[in-house]
């Protein structure tokens, strides 16, 4: 595996036009990167949160580029941190993360990159349902903590390899995760890092997390690895 020194990660903010707004996202580019990682962050948090940011930069080392993006608009955000209504809608997420996966397509700097996605908490299920939605753009899905029960029928749908990452001590989302593995039926797999809690705040939790997606973006993150999907 690659390792690139974070001086030559260039970083650039970007605007993505969504039905008469746009989204906000950061797009970290290291040198001669092999593929684009999209982030989806999940309820409550945002493309500063800096347990994506800690992902982000380990992604960076294998040679990944990644776009950090807010699914949200500014006025939107305002509303959901008041209300929460906006960070489960589901259907939402996945249509904006579909934009952006297609938005990375156009873009010069990213179209010749095999895509992949990373989702957390609720970003999970917009994941998987945007990769069912892109199965020729989307090469592989990672969740951290997610819920990827709320992608519904989408878990069935989805083609790209899935892995879920889950804490040993969140034991609620690790039942929601062994169901929703059940349901899909691309390659997939299920790590659960032992003694970590939801946020995977505990020491060296993170680290884990960050090199297990590493790991699978390295192995399905290619421009061949679309091609041929088992099923499992």
């Amino acid at each position: 595996m690659r390792n690139v020194a974070h001086s030559t990660v260039s970083e650039d903010s970007v605007r993505i036009p969504v039905w008469g707004a746009s989204l906000t996202g950061d797009l970290g580019m290291p040198e001669g990167a092999s593929g684009l990682v999209v982030f989806a962050h999940g309820s409550g948090s945002g493309r500063k949160s800096p347990r994506n940011r800690a992902v982000a930069a380990a992604l960076w080392s294998g040679g990944f580029a990644t776009l950090l993006l807010d699914l949200l608009t500014e006025a939107e955000e305002r509303i959901d941190s008041i209300t929460s209504e906006h960070r489960f809608d589901i259907e939402l997420l996945a249509e904006r993360l579909v934009v952006a996966v297609d938005w990375a397509t156009r873009d010069t700097r990213t179209a010749p990159l095999p895509v992949g996605l990373f989702g957390a908490s609720t970003g999970a299920a917009a994941a998987l349902v945007a990769a069912a939605a892109r199965p020729n753009e989307v090469r592989a899905v990672v969740s951290r903590g997610g819920r990827p029960d709320l992608a519904g029928s989408a878990l069935g749908d989805a083609r790209a390899p899935t892995l879920l990452i889950v804490g040993g001590r969140d034991y609620q989302v690790i039942q929601l995760n062994e169901e929703a593995l059940r349901q899909l039926r691309c390659t997939k797999q299920l790590e659960i890092v032992p003694g970590a809690t939801h946020l995977f705040e505990e020491p060296g939790t993170l680290d884990q997390v960050s090199a297990l997606a590493r790991d699978w973006f390295a192995r399905f993150l290619t421009p061949f690895a679309g091609d041929t999907f088992v099923e499992r």
